[in-house]
């Protein structure tokens, strides 16, 4: 899953972003408004945890812009200002959930999960896809009862495809959302890792839920 941190505040920004990309999201930082539009404008960002508070083009500003993206992220305020008046302001404004400071990391992170799910019209922390069980929160995989240890990569691919089951995801989504910055887009990254996915899910079971679309990407589902 990829995020958007915007914050002006350098070393909390920073902080924010290490929390997140060692629970293995992709992770954009902006420090003003502006930058914030230029990332939202690739339009592959999940979740954006927005400041209000800064210079030039505000938090408001940037939920305003917000409106007119078709495939709009979820917005996780974040901000110093705590009474009725604003949070009331913020989520009229647009935003999804709301977060003042000082705040744990893991509350944040908690909140950035269950964001997530909403976006991704997941209900529950668990999704069970065949004998693939999945724990959202734990971030753990089991196949009809046995854990199946993953690399980081492995698992964000396969929670990405687990969020979007039953539909072809491209290999250009994939890499968008689960990509490393050492990789090119145009690498043959996301086969490699969904081939040692496949190895670690489908190996052992007679049911096979990885599925290749020729010329299309992947889809993960029973029988599909």
């Amino acid at each position: 899953m990829r995020v958007l941190v915007v914050e002006d505040f350098k070393t909390l920004r920073e902080s924010i972003a290490q929390a997140l990309r060692e629970q293995t999201y992709v992770v954009d930082e902006a420090g003003d408004g502006r930058l914030a539009l230029w990332h939202l404008q690739s339009g592959h960002i999940d979740v954006v945890i927005l400041d209000l508070m800064m210079p030039g083009v505000d938090g408001f500003q940037v939920l305003k812009a917000m409106e007119r993206m078709k495939a709009r992220p979820a917005v996780l305020i974040l901000t110093a200002r705590d009474t009725v008046d604003d949070r009331v302001k913020g989520l009229d404004a647009g935003a999804d959930d709301y977060l003042t400071k000082p705040f744990a990391l893991e509350e944040m992170l908690a909140r950035v999960r269950a964001l997530t799910r909403r976006r991704y019209k997941v209900t529950t922390s668990r999704i069970d896809i065949g004998t693939l069980q999945i724990d959202l929160n734990a971030r753990r995989v089991f196949r009809a009862g046995v854990e199946i240890e993953l690399s980081a990569r492995e698992y964000a691919i396969l929670e990405y495809l687990a969020m979007r089951q039953g539909e072809v995801v491209s290999r250009g989504e994939i890499w968008e959302h689960v990509h490393c910055n050492d990789a090119l887009p145009e690498s043959n990254v996301v086969d490699v890792f969904v081939s040692l996915l496949r190895k670690k899910i489908d190996a052992e079971s007679p049911e096979r839920l990885i599925h290749t679309r020729r010329g299309q990407g992947y889809m993960l589902g029973p029988g599909v």
